[in-house]
């Protein structure tokens, strides 16, 4: 299978770009500096192009059977716009080349209501502090979702937790709208898993799921400092 994989020098389309790879697909890594791209494989195509750009996002696109998309920031007081804009520029190239399948990351962050068992200083601290730091970011995510949900692609949308690194694939926990589940973490290996796994074997159509990770994860206090020290850079 032929997939084109945008934002692929972040952290989680790396570890896609990988493990599509290894699953012997061939791969385009999309970004805007391929120079700096660290993954050399026979099947991989490397590819400079700006998902702002619509015409070089329908260039990479065309050929391809499935498209994957991590876009995303970090958290930042300015105005975001690389989820809403970089959907829009995919999907018209999808559409123009005759693509069907879509599979995107958002964020829970986008709606934020928590499940009930999840810990009360999690509800009334530490998760409305990161949804206040990331305003622009989830602003932005939400168009996204608006954006791709108005298609008649069979998309999927992905929606993990607070974000972190793991060695391996984790037993972590799927549920599909409007559901929730208890725990605020999303090991960035489980989700890369999940984006492979939900374009090449067409899982949950036109539907946003949320990926959660149970085992091995950090503390509140460990992702809320970390994303508070990175917060305008």
């Amino acid at each position: 299978m032929k997939l084109v994989v945008f934002g692929a020098n972040g952290p989680t389309g790396r570890l896609v770009t990988r493990q599509a790879l290894d699953e012997g697909h061939a791969v385009t890594a999309v970004t805007r500096n391929p120079d700096a791209f660290p993954i050399r494989d026979p099947r991989l195509r490397v590819a400079a192009a700006d998902a702002l750009e619509a015409a070089q996002v329908d260039e990479v696109v065309a050929g391809h059977d499935r498209v994957i998309s991590t876009l995303g920031v970090p958290y930042t007081r300015e105005p975001v716009t690389i989820f809403s804009q970089g959907a829009r520029n995919i999907a018209a190239a999808m559409d123009r080349h005759g693509l069907r399948r879509l599979v995107c990351v958002t964020s829970i962050g986008v709606h934020p209501e928590l499940a009930p068992e999840e810990k009360l200083i999690f509800r009334k601290v530490v998760g409305p502090l990161l949804l206040s730091m990331g305003r622009p970011l989830y602003e932005d995510a939400r168009r996204m979702e608006d954006i791709v949900r108005a298609t008649d692609l069979d998309w999927t949308i992905v929606r993990p937790s607070g974000l972190f690194d793991t060695d391996t694939v984790s037993d972590y926990r799927i549920a599909v709208e409007p559901q929730r589940l208890p725990g605020m973490f999303t090991s960035r290996t489980d989700l890369a898993d999940v984006l492979v796994r939900e374009a090449v074997d067409d899982l949950h159509v036109r539907t946003c799921i949320e990926v959660i990770t149970t085992q091995g994860t950090p503390s509140y206090a460990r992702v809320f400092l970390k994303e508070a020290l990175r917060l305008g850079k």
